[in-house]
């Protein structure tokens, strides 16, 4: 196992605890229009399962998206990749962040793409060339800092569009996620 991959196999035992969290989270309130199974659910957010998705990552993913507006984050686009900084004041938001992030680089790097069903396409790179990535990840007072870097140009364009996306989702919540499904429709 790599140094980054026994980094991340540490945080997912360190945010153990708020798994159970995460799932309790899944049953919250939310929004629900749209006219049968052709409408949009925001209260179960079928979009975020994924053929190889958990139903615990699904739910994490389900809190950070209830609680998009508990998320800080901070990207600083490199030449040859990016470094982030993703934060919450909210300890369970947090929690969840960090086994997030940890579960998220851990599957790159054994290229088990989890196809979630609002994925972005930024992705597929990164399953498909995973071996030309190179992730540092450090859990600190500031939040999960991520650093990755490529010396292959179309991957460190797809990090930063990556990066980009997650923070419009940081940003905007699900909004930024119909808003870039809707372009990819229109595309």
């Amino acid at each position: 196992m790599t140094r980054t991959g026994w980094m991340a196999a540490l945080l997912l035992v360190l945010a153990w605890p708020l798994q159970g969290a995460a799932q309790m989270a899944g049953h919250g309130l939310g929004l629900h229009h749209g006219a049968g199974d052709a409408g949009h659910d925001e209260v179960n957010m079928p979009g975020l399962r994924g053929l190889d998705a958990t139903p615990e990552e699904s739910a994490e993913l389900a809190v950070m998206f209830r609680n998009f507006d508990k998320i800080e984050r901070r990207v600083d686009n490199l030449p040859d990749g990016i470094r982030t900084v993703t934060f919450s004041e909210d300890p369970e938001v947090m929690q969840v962040l960090v086994s997030h992030v940890a579960g998220m680089i851990a599957r790159v790097e054994e290229g088990r793409d989890p196809q979630v069903f609002i994925q972005s396409p930024t992705l597929d790179v990164f399953f498909a060339r995973r071996d030309e990535i190179e992730t540092a990840i450090e859990v600190t007072e500031k939040g999960v800092v991520v650093v990755q870097t490529s010396d292959a140009p179309e991957i460190v364009e797809a990090l930063q569009v990556h990066a980009a996306e997650v923070s419009d989702m940081a940003d905007r919540g699900m909004a930024a996620v119909h808003e870039m499904m809707m372009r990819r429709a229109g595309n």
